[in-house]
């Protein structure tokens, strides 16, 4: 089978257009929000608070990656002490029994329940804002009185008023708003980084 190169050229173009242009919306739609979100991390972590991150399937991996960002480091170019992050996406035997004790919707909120302090941040991942363990988990944030992020897609679903910030990424298609999450988590961890650790030069 060969690859139509003109037609697949003209969905690659399309595609990129499209995400240049979801990223150029984000930055007017949602900066504020974004640097609020920072706020609120930023006076967690000066309060020797914690940052938990949940999400499903890409917004997983995306907990993983933000997560570490912080208990290394963003560059080796701008060394600073670890910073108190856990993806309660990657303990498989907890994931697997709270599942099957509890049931798949408290999977991330027993965790929350376990790990979580007053003070302390949940960053809550869903494209579509109504992942049924997301919404759990930000509701046993809320009860544990700690400060929940949410980052969603366009119309914040369920999940976006249940959080002190959320962040809707000016978009519908799922691919764009993950790439967009991606760059909101990397800008969060980068403002949260250089305010408390300023870079000496």
């Amino acid at each position: 089978m060969t690859v139509n190169e003109d037609l697949a050229r003209q969905r690659a173009t399309t595609y990129l257009d499209d995400a240049a242009t979801t990223m150029a919306a984000l930055r007017t739609a949602c900066l504020d929000d974004i640097l609020a979100a920072a706020h609120v991390l930023v006076a967690s972590f000066r309060a020797d608070g914690a940052l938990l991150i949940c999400g499903n399937g890409g917004s997983a991996a995306d907990a993983q990656h933000l997560a570490t960002e912080f208990v290394s480091t963003l560059t080796l170019a701008h060394t600073r002490p670890a910073m108190r992050a856990i993806a309660l996406t990657t303990d498989s035997s907890a994931l697997t029994a709270i599942a099957n004790d509890f049931g798949v919707e408290r999977m991330f909120a027993r965790q929350v329940e376990a790990l979580g302090r007053p003070g302390d941040v949940l960053m809550a991942i869903s494209t579509s804002g109504n992942s049924a363990n997301v919404l759990a988990a930000a509701a046993a944030a809320r009860a544990g009185g700690l400060h929940v992020i949410a980052l969603t897609g366009a119309s914040g679903g369920s999940l976006g008023p249940e959080a002190d910030v959320a962040i809707r990424v000016p978009s519908t298609e799922t691919g764009h708003i993950q790439e967009c999450h991606l760059a909101i988590e990397q800008l969060i961890a980068l403002l949260a980084e250089r305010e408390l650790y300023p870079d000496p030069t």
